[in-house]
């Protein structure tokens, strides 16, 4: 199965696009790696990969996001990001993942990927705004590897994102693989979908649209309307994770997942130090989720290692986790959570009303910390990236 995905690599990518990402991303994010360890062992705190919001306006109204686009538009300031992405290089930290809202809605995203060449870039976007030009785009710039959403077939899909939403996504996805651009398929399993998701049918799918990499996550009930009927129960999670060992014998693509380590057991990268999220007013916070926050990107005259190295919020949520799960505090202690948040007086960025209520409300059920139950990977491919590269974030960060 490696080689039948090497050969579409080979033959299914620009050479010039899938050297860009070999140096940019995979060699790298390797460096970025090595240079997190020595920080580690020093008592410094900077991860090497970011998770980066650059706007809250999104042109879909999905079921259970919880980002706020109602309310004010917030973009954030293309100082910030520079300020983030100069003080990142200096860690040896080129590796970015843009999210929104829809972050091809930025105005500036084209001039960020022209100004940091050196640097590469992952975008989660909805599809909804690849034309011709922004593919064109896409392929002259070279640094950028979309990630886009899709949370099942169409009916799936459109329930959660709105009517034809899948069928325009999915003709922005023939563009991508006439371009012989690297792009990817991030998939949100549910109590709904996840039969539908983690099958042969679905990947299969997928791979003939020209994805070289399919990126699961799991549904978490966050948000002014959080949707708890799509959240997953134990018994689907442990079925999800055995399911995912087995596709990845019979299909030629990347099943990545964030979730778990080389010995299937839970991870969380916020708890590791290894990626925090920027909110688009600027805001650095533990997790896309979770948008409290008690420094910003400006802080320290734009100084962001400093910032985070210093920033007793960041480091005491990496013990408040470590302390009660391998998994998602989110799901399993959103109580304590809250009590955590509230401790460190933390600003509440989300626009909505009460985002701290709103964990609050949420009734503890299990997430992916399966303790007896682990199951390691497989495959020595998989192990190796999360043993020596990525410490089970997935192969692509």
């Amino acid at each position: 199965m490696l080689m039948k995905l090497a050969y579409r690599g080979l033959t299914e990518l620009s050479p010039r696009l899938a050297w860009k990402a070999a140096y940019l991303y995979a060699y790298k994010g390797a460096r970025a790696i090595a240079a997190y360890k020595k920080r580690m062992k020093n008592g410094e705190l900077f991860p090497p990969f970011m998770f980066v919001a650059l706007t809250n306006t999104c042109n879909l109204r999905c079921q259970g996001c919880w980002v706020e686009k109602e309310g004010t538009a917030h973009y954030l300031p293309e100082s910030d990001l520079d300020a983030l992405i100069t003080s990142g290089k200096k860690q040896k930290a080129h590796y970015y993942t843009l999210l929104g809202g829809e972050p091809f809605m930025y105005k500036g995203i084209w001039d960020i990927f022209r100004r940091h060449s050196d640097c590469y870039f992952q975008v989660i976007t909805n599809g909804m705004l690849f034309t011709p030009e922004n593919v064109k785009r896409l392929v002259e710039v070279g640094n950028v590897t979309p990630l886009i959403s899709v949370d099942g077939m169409k009916d799936n899909n459109d329930m959660r994102r709105g009517k034809g939403v899948f069928e325009a996504a999915d003709e922005g996805l023939k563009r991508l693989k006439a371009a012989k651009v690297l792009f990817g398929i991030a998939t949100t399993a549910t109590g709904k979908n996840m039969d539908e998701v983690m099958n042969d049918l679905y990947i299969e799918h997928f791979i003939e649209r020209g994805a070289m990499y399919l990126w699961y996550y799991i549904f978490r009930p966050v948000g002014e309307t959080p949707h708890p009927e799509y959240c997953m129960q134990k018994e689907q999670i442990v079925e999800m994770r055995r399911r995912l060992l087995d596709l990845r014998h019979r299909h030629p693509i990347l099943l990545i997942d964030t979730y778990w380590t080389a010995s299937g057991e839970a991870f969380c990268p916020a708890a590791m130090g290894l990626g925090f999220h920027v909110g688009p007013q600027g805001s650095i916070e533990p997790c896309p989720p979770l948008s409290f926050a008690r420094e910003k990107l400006s802080d320290n005259a734009g100084d962001v290692f400093k910032t985070i190295n210093d920033s007793a919020y960041l480091r005491g949520f990496q013990d408040f986790v470590k302390k009660r799960t391998k998994g998602c505090v989110i799901l399993e202690h959103p109580q304590e959570l809250v009590q955590y948040i509230k401790s460190h007086n933390a600003t509440d960025y989300s626009g909505r009303g009460d985002a701290l209520a709103e964990i609050n409300a949420i009734i503890p059920r299990s997430s992916h910390h399966l303790p007896g139950e682990e199951i390691p990977e497989d495959m020595w491919l998989y192990r190796m990236m999360k043993n020596q590269v990525f410490f089970g974030m997935g192969a692509l960060g």
